[in-house]
């Protein structure tokens, strides 16, 4: 009876756990987006983790199912070495000598009681010398009788091949490069779900989840350590706050448009009424 239950509830689990996930694909952008949709991946996890376990129970079962069957016959299961064809792999590629058999290879050298084995090199460490061997004779021929590029010159390469790309970017009239002189003061319901996201995920830790303050500022209240506006805020969230003892820069963590949208999320919580506020600190900042 007890195997039936976890049955029914496996099957249920895999059945409201597949629903859930193709509506989300259905419903969001980007479903596998984890700021913004974080419990799409826990669902995934927790889909992989559930449909695992099960299989590895299923191979137990089937190993306790097969030693009893070999117990009613009259065989030790232990007595049945299912690796044989591993363990004699391993040997090949080691050479190795068995315990009882390295009188055959003991040396007359005797250093404190201490012996030594005549042991032959494994197989894999020859190959490997051999791979050496080899490659230092392509890299002979490529960067000294070819004359090849250094990693100097490579590196200059790549350098121009990426300004290339950086202008050609740029130069495109469709682009729309994100800075602290470009971004825009964000209002629209998309735009701000994303910054809540990205400022649920980050910030609420300094910040508190209703922008009060905690470690870091109130960014409910007109006082700006940094600045205001939507320029000041962007530097900030991309530079990092003050040296020493400010926020780190995020600009390698987040895109610029998600930093226009965290900032834009920021600005929206101007005049609210955070639960714990925490005393103002800067400047009051005016347009």
């Amino acid at each position: 009876m007890k195997k039936y239950i976890q049955s029914v509830f496996y099957i249920a689990f895999l059945i409201v756990t597949f629903i859930g996930l193709t509506t989300a694909f259905v419903a969001y952008e980007n479903p596998f987006d984890i700021y913004e949709n974080p419990l799409v991946w826990i669902a995934l996890i927790s889909f992989a983790l559930v449909v695992i376990l099960k299989e590895v129970l299923n191979v137990v079962a089937l190993k306790r199912a097969e030693d009893l069957e070999l117990e009613k016959q009259g065989i030790n299961p232990a007595s049945i070495d299912k690796y044989a064809w591993f363990k004699k792999i391993i040997k090949q590629w080691t050479k190795s000598k068995a315990i009882d058999e390295e009188e055959e290879i003991i040396l007359d050298h005797n250093y404190d009681g201490i012996k030594e084995l005549d042991n032959s090199l494994p197989p894999w460490w020859i190959y490997m010398f051999y791979a050496t061997i080899l490659f230092g004779v392509i890299y002979l021929v490529k960067y000294h009788v070819l004359d090849g590029d250094d990693q100097a010159t490579e590196y200059q390469k790549e350098l121009a091949e990426a300004k290339q790309l950086i202008d050609k970017f740029k130069s495109n009239p469709n682009t729309k490069i994100i800075d602290a002189t470009t971004a825009q003061i964000l209002t629209d319901e998309s735009s701000l779900k994303r910054g809540k996201a990205i400022f649920n995920l980050n910030c609420v830790s300094c910040h508190a989840v209703d922008g009060g303050g905690g470690i870091g500022p109130n960014l409910t209240d007109e006082n700006w350590i940094l600045g205001g506006g939507i320029s000041n805020v962007f530097t900030t969230i991309s530079e990092g706050g003050r040296s020493g003892k400010g926020m780190i820069a995020w600009k390698a963590t987040l895109k610029s448009a998600d930093i226009e949208k965290v900032a834009s999320y920021i600005l929206s919580l101007q005049g609210t009424t955070p639960a714990k506020p925490k005393k103002p600190e800067g400047e009051i900042w005016k347009e």
